[in-house]
């Protein structure tokens, strides 16, 4: 028991290290290419990441997942699942290279997208070498590498796209800036690990993963639909200009977002897993996660969307003003989608697959049909807001992710056995207190002009009458939050 604590705790030390790491390099990286590269190359790489982002999904295909989920898997089931994605993701790729051209009649006949997403391709077989390698340590609880392995390949992926930014490569210059980061990362951890895979291939190893797998691999497709059908469309509807603008404010807000639920998934999923056995025990962590989570997601998340203004402005200029609302309602939208994750996780730690897969297909069908209903207003545009349709789409999804997160919250309460009010009860201190707070930082910072001196108040005020109100109740989750820093047990 008290080594599953000391490794919980430790891996998510790890896990927060490298998300901040990750998040400071691409955050420097991000502000200097958006700088200097304009809506449009945006506009181009977004448009190539729709279709990549299916072809990566196929190449996982939920085998990683269940590879954690699973107590102990063997060398030779770990060897199979990396031949299997190599395979996979090689295959893929020939088909993205011949398919190029369909993919540029897709955004009005952009000729430019054929090399691009040819180039870009690559980064598919480079991250599948090193799916296995990274999640042979997250089930180990052990992720120090995996931390090294994306500061080194951040840095000098960035640096790549820096240096082609300012001699004019366009859109280029992020191409360029993946595929070196996925080479450099896929390296990094094939040369500190010790583990190598064996040259055998087994079906009947393949097969014992099928279940979860394929569940969790439609899972994840529905998913990817969900996340990219809004590029598709308004690359395909608006233009690549308004697509440049809602794939930065989506980049940024996902940097915050995609953080939180990947430390989460990391540090928790192979805890429960662990603990599965054993019901009063997975309750007690359910519960202390619940709790985690809401500390630190509603203060990170809705300070984010008060502060977004002068974080833009310090950043970029007024370049990417349009971004900014966009930016907020992706936040809203984050905070019910981190939540969702998070009940994904206890589902999944339990073995039913069938049911995130029910999950998912509720999840899309409400997406779909709120992006029917605001379909017709995608175009429209003000004198003062070129995105005011994005604006009008994305209040849509914000409503459906609601819909679906109350969905996601009763399964779990089902399947864990813990009522639903007892994971409201969870969250309310901490929401309360952030919707408390929140007014008072934007008084206090009414007091400026200044963006920097804005955003420094609202930071400050925020964080102090947070961390002070907490004290003063007593919080037990905050004392833990700072032990789990430290390393000490959950």
């Amino acid at each position: 028991m008290a080594g599953l604590k000391t490794r919980t705790a430790r891996s998510l030390k790890w896990n927060l290290l490298d998300r901040v790491a990750t998040q400071v390099l691409y955050a420097v990286t991000g502000v200097v290419l958006a700088r200097v590269l304009s809506q449009d190359d945006f506009g181009l790489v977004g448009a190539v990441l729709v279709f990549q982002a299916f072809a990566a999904l196929l190449v996982d295909s939920g085998f990683s997942y269940a590879l954690i989920q699973r107590k102990r898997p063997s060398k030779l089931d770990y060897s199979t699942v990396l031949w299997f994605n190599l395979g996979v993701s090689t295959a893929l790729y020939a088909l993205l290279f011949v398919c190029a051209p369909l993919i540029a009649d897709c955004f009005q006949g952009d000729t430019r997208l054929i090399p691009l997403t040819r180039a870009m391709g690559l980064a598919l077989i480079l991250n599948a070498s090193a799916i296995v390698q990274t999640n042979r340590m997250m089930k180990a609880m052990d992720v120090r590498f995996v931390a090294v392995s994306n500061s080194i390949g951040l840095v000098i992926g960035g640096i790549t796209g820096i240096a082609l930014a300012l001699t004019g490569f366009g859109a280029w210059a992020i191409v360029w800036q993946t595929l070196v980061t996925a080479a450099v990362k896929s390296a990094v951890l094939w040369t500190a690990s010790r583990w190598r895979p064996l040259w055998r291939f087994s079906m009947a190893s393949l097969r014992s993963y099928f279940g979860i797998g394929s569940k969790m691999m439609l899972t994840s497709f529905l998913n990817t639909v969900f996340q990219n059908i809004y590029s598709f469309f308004i690359g395909n509807r608006v233009g690549l200009t308004s697509l440049g603008y809602y794939t930065q404010s989506d980049k940024w807000s996902k940097m915050g977002i995609t953080s939180l639920t990947q430390v989460l998934t990391s540090t928790f999923l192979p805890a429960l897993s662990a603990v599965q056995d054993d019901r009063p025990r997975f309750v007690a962590v359910l519960s202390k996660i619940n709790r985690f989570t809401a500390y630190l997601l509603f203060p990170s998340m809705m300070g984010l969307m008060l502060m977004a203004e002068p974080i833009f402005h310090i950043l970029f200029g007024t370049k990417w003003d349009p971004s900014i609302i966009l930016f907020q309602l992706l936040l809203l939208r984050g905070i019910f989608t981190v939540l969702t994750t998070l009940y994904n996780n206890y589902i999944l730690s339990l073995g039913h697959g069938g049911t995130l897969v029910r999950l998912e297909v509720i999840r899309d069908s409400v997406a779909i049909a709120a992006l029917i209903a605001t379909l017709p207003f995608i175009a429209r545009t003000t004198a003062d807001n070129p995105v005011y349709g994005l604006e009008i789409m994305l209040w849509g999804q914000v409503a459906a992710t609601i819909v679906t997160w109350a969905a996601t919250l009763r399964s779990a309460s089902r399947i864990t056995g813990v009522t639903v009010r007892q994971y409201i009860t969870d969250l309310m201190p901490y929401f309360s207190q952030t919707a408390v707070i929140i007014p008072v930082m934007k008084t206090a910072a009414s007091v400026t002009a200044s963006d920097p001196a804005r955003l420094g108040i609202e930071a400050v005020v925020g964080l102090a009458l947070y961390l002070g109100i907490n004290r003063l109740l007593g919080s037990k989750i905050q004392r833990e939050v700072f032990d789990y820093f430290r390393g000490k047990n959950m």
